[in-house]
């Protein structure tokens, strides 16, 4: 997998987390159930647990993505794509992988392994920045 492909598939995966809750949220308007302005920001929500955590994680993505497109694509440009081929398929994998456990639960042993999870997408962040500083 290209450092492209990793960074295309993160980008899907937000997507697909987004669509969990719009969805969910499109279908209560369209029912009748909800005013379409049921959910501004800040406001509390009665939504279920699963909807909200596919909210959080969907936020998480968005926060990471930019960073981790910057870093591919910055390998791309310095001609160095090597560097982000070999490393990306992991920010991708434990990207999903903190999403998924985001997605089960929210104790205190799966808030640890997400945080663990993204220490190593940090870690890895890091690690093809060195990489790539002449």
């Amino acid at each position: 997998m290209t450092g492209i492909t990793a960074v295309l598939l993160f980008a899907a995966w937000t997507l697909a987390l987004m669509l969990t809750y719009v969805l969910y949220r499109t279908g209560l308007v369209v029912a009748g159930r909800k005013r379409a302005d049921s959910w501004t920001r800040g406001r509390p929500t009665d939504d279920p647990g699963f909807v909200v955590r596919a909210q959080h994680a969907h936020m998480n993505c968005v926060e990471n993505l930019p960073v981790f497109a910057a870093i591919v694509l910055a390998a791309y440009v310095l001609g160095r794509p090597a560097v982000a081929d070999h490393v990306a398929p992991y920010v991708l994998g434990s990207r999903l992988a903190q999403s998924t456990v985001h997605l089960i639960g929210v104790n205190h042993g799966l808030v640890f392994v997400r945080g663990s999870l993204f220490t190593i997408q940090v870690a890895l962040f890091l690690y093809m920045i060195w990489e790539l500083l002449p």
